[in-house]
């Protein structure tokens, strides 16, 4: 569900937010995402995932990425 909130009401969202999990033992984190909406977006991940595949750890990279969607 989600609400409009004014930016006091989202930080007290957020902080209870924080707080629930607190108290279930986890530990709230920040992930940053590349925004896919960015016109160089593609050119990124082209560039990066020919990086990845030149790596010299390329098939152990793969094997691993393999062994986790057997």
């Amino acid at each position: 569900m989600v609400t409009q909130l004014d930016e006091s009401g989202l930080a007290d969202e957020i902080c209870g937010h924080c707080t629930d999990m607190r108290g279930r033992v986890l530990r709230p984190i920040q992930v940053g995402i590349p925004d896919t909406r960015q016109p160089d977006f593609a050119e990124a991940a082209r560039r990066q995932s020919a990086a990845v595949a030149a790596s010299e750890h390329a098939a152990d990279d793969q094997a691993f990425i393999d062994s986790l969607s057997d």
